[in-house]
């Protein structure tokens, strides 16, 4: 098929049209149907024709072109993309029980125990992606993010050839947004590797890692030679338009509209039928042109889903059964600890590097003191390693009578802070061993830096986690007094950070210097002080340093402040170096107004005298923002029920504590009652 120069526009534009609707219909055969009508080589002879019209005839060219899959010049900067329908995570199941369970509780809040129409799809380890379609053509790609809030990765997703950039046929709404997992196939890991490895580049570690690398290109023409794919699994925000009533049938037309479907997909009744999929497709697993981690099972009813709902974030309808993690032995080198945003203490495996879940471990999690007694560790001990997914790697146990005890030692805990030197401390009820001082440790710097700006706390508009880690990277920042004496050349001198960008934010720095006193306590980040206990403690003593010169007999007057509150809150102002910090912040200028102390005694409040006890997930709040709220209203909250618990508030899944509430006839509140609850103050 050679070039003609002589080719008039007319009939270019023709020939570019039919062009366009071959190669899209070949590329709906081979990915969508996986039943390709020519080889490769007439599919690049077709594809070189068109590209040599476009070139021809450049006014040809247009954004759903096959040609214009080669990527565009490189980014800058991804911008944030806003999820307008949540991308919500899902539950786990790691057992049959659970899966069982799991359909019990459908059948309990749906009031009927007919077996459930579930759809099962094979897992894909790979990364989810939104894709937004207008009147049928592709219009923005995203990132999952945090759910909420994603990453717009357009020119990048517009370089897979399994994402349509029109789609087929007809019928679909003028807004749609489909939802998938984009994903490299082995074959394709194996061929970038081995071209990784003769560049003298270091290889990707895995299939999921190299799809999260390929799609946070700047440079799509990077991606572009990544042989990605995209695998639809649901739809998100649509307008306009009929739809299938269920989730199957959703998925076929999603595939006669061009999309790749898994066609390992499909609609089973009952759990039963759902565990014997999880062992056939288990068995499956190694043949697989892909890795996946798990099976996911879904309602196939839209009607039954929207009865159902959601929980916190991840849908009722829905669940993950993850395959069971992989193992693998290695040698405990050596145990270092190190301190995290919160100043936990956590010991830290060093091993000898072994190949277990598809990637090379060597650091595992031990968690605590108390895990490393249970193993019965010591350094040396060959041990067994645990991983599945995207789980941090675990010492699953010891082996032991592998080698001489006389070559083994004890791990040994340490007394101060392994980074500032300060003590350590361990409550009763915890494990975890903390460094106490939070605003000076530079371990736990930029986490008490953000906290201190974030919107609950003094709220700087603009003081991102990103310029923070900057700020203190470039030692420009060492606590958060030093925050109000930041220079416009200070602030200029940062990545992507201009003049009018630095002026906003020394504006925003300087607003905050106004602020209140339960905002300025909270931002403090006394352990175990959130923004109800900040409240109580300014409105009970009005003024700072009346709650300085506190002791823990003043504290435990403060209605719903119990020991361990009074306990952390003198001892952060007994700590000198946070008494300097407060000091230099209010040098800075950093100010509130005192309040006039409220006459409070604890058995005027509604629920003073009152036990309480929460339990299962509450879809609102977190059960530890639900004490909060009871501990205002002056109730105790405790962890277990007894014949003295006076309500008993049950979240969803609910389970040992609700039957024992029964078996007392304590009284007992669903998540609705207890907001409503809330909502009176009484």
């Amino acid at each position: 098929m050679s070039d003609k120069p002589n080719l008039s526009f007319k009939q270019a534009a023709i020939e570019a049209e039919a062009l366009r609707e071959q190669l899209d219909q070949h590329n709906y055969r081979y990915y969508s149907l996986d039943d390709p009508q020519i080889d490769d080589a007439e599919y690049d002879q077709l594809l070189r024709r068109l590209e040599n019209i476009e070139a021809l005839y450049p006014a040809l060219r247009n954004p759903e072109s096959p040609t214009q899959r080669v990527g565009s010049a490189p980014l800058s900067i991804f911008e944030s993309v806003e999820h307008k329908v949540p991308m919500l995570s899902l539950a786990n199941a790691f057992n049959d029980d659970e899966l069982r369970g799991f359909e019990r509780r459908l059948q309990t809040r749906l009031d009927d125990n007919s077996p459930i129409t579930f759809v099962c799809e094979p897992k894909l380890d790979g990364v989810a992606v939104s894709l937004l379609y207008r009147d049928g053509v592709l219009v923005q790609g995203a990132t999952r993010g945090d759910g909420f809030t994603g990453e717009n990765i357009t020119a990048n997703v517009r370089t897979i050839a399994s994402i349509p950039l029109k789609l087929k046929g007809q019928g679909f709404p003028p807004m749609l947004e489909v939802r998938g997992e984009i994903y490299l196939p082995r074959a394709g890991f194996n061929a970038i590797n081995a071209e990784a490895l003769v560049k003298d580049e270091k290889p990707f570690v895995n299939p999921r890692n190299a799809a999260a690398g390929s799609l946070r290109q700047l440079d799509s023409r990077i991606t572009a030679t990544r042989p990605l794919e995209m695998c639809a699994y649901s739809l998100g925000q649509t307008e306009g338009g009929q739809l299938p009533d269920s989730h199957l049938a959703t998925m076929l037309q999603l595939k006669e509209w061009g999309f790749l479907t898994n066609n390992l997909m499909e609609a089973v009744v009952g759990i039963d039928a759902c565990v014997d999929y999880y062992q056939r497709l288990e068995a499956l697993r190694p043949n697989l042109a892909y890795d996946i981690d798990g099976i996911v099972y879904k309602v196939d009813s839209f009607h039954l889903q929207q009865a159902l709902g959601f929980v916190a974030r991840a849908p009722r309808w829905a669940i993950a059964r993850k395959f069971p993690a992989e193992e693998a032995i290695t040698r405990l080198l050596d145990v270092e600890f190190q301190v995290g945003r919160t100043g936990a203490v956590t010991p830290v495996a060093r091993l000898e590097p072994v190949f277990v879940g598809g990637v090379t471990v060597s650091n595992a999690s031990l968690h605590n003191e108390d895990e490393i007694k249970r193993l019965g560790l010591r350094i040396g001990d060959q041990v067994v390693v645990r991983r599945a997914g995207d789980v941090i790697p675990q010492i699953a146990r010891v082996i032991s009578g592998e080698i001489d005890s006389d070559g083994l030692k004890n791990i040994l805990f340490p007394k101060t802070c392994p980074v500032c030197g300060s003590p350590l401390q361990r409550s009763d009820e915890q494990a975890v061993l903390r460094c106490i001082d939070g605003l000076v440790c530079p371990a736990q710097r930029k986490e008490a830096i953000k906290h201190f700006a974030s919107r609950k706390a003094l709220d700087i508009d603009g003081l991102g986690d990103k310029i923070i880690d900057q700020l203190v990277d470039a030692k420009l920042i060492h606590s958060v007094a030093d925050l109000f004496s930041l220079s416009i050349e200070q602030l200029v001198g940062l990545e992507r950070m201009a003049s009018k960008s630095a002026s906003n934010l020394l504006a925003a720095i300087a607003a905050a210097r106004h602020t209140t006193l339960p905002r300025f306590l909270y931002a403090l980040g006394i352990r175990e002080v959130g923004e109800t206990t900040a409240k109580l403690l300014a409105n009970h003593f009005g003024t700072l340093e009346k709650l300085q010169e506190s002791n823990v007999e003043a504290l435990l007057a403060v209605p719903s402040i119990g020991p361990v509150v009074a306990d952390f809150v003198t001892e952060f102002f007994s700590n000198p170096h946070h008494l300097a910090i407060i000091a230099s912040l209010r040098e800075a200028g950093v100010h509130w107004p005192d309040i006039q102390p409220a006459d409070t005694k604890p058995q005027a409040l509604p629920l003073a005298g009152q036990i309480w006890v929460l339990t299962g997930t509450l879809a609102t709040m977190s059960r530890g923002e639900g004490k909060e709220q009871l501990e205002a209203l002056g109730a105790k909250v405790t962890g277990s029920v007894s014949a003295k618990t006076t309500c008993l508030v049950a979240g969803e899944s609910a389970g040992s504590k609700l039957d024992k509430a029964r078996s007392l006839d304590v009284q007992v509140i669903d998540e609705k009652e207890f907001l409503a609850l809330l909502e009176k103050g009484t």
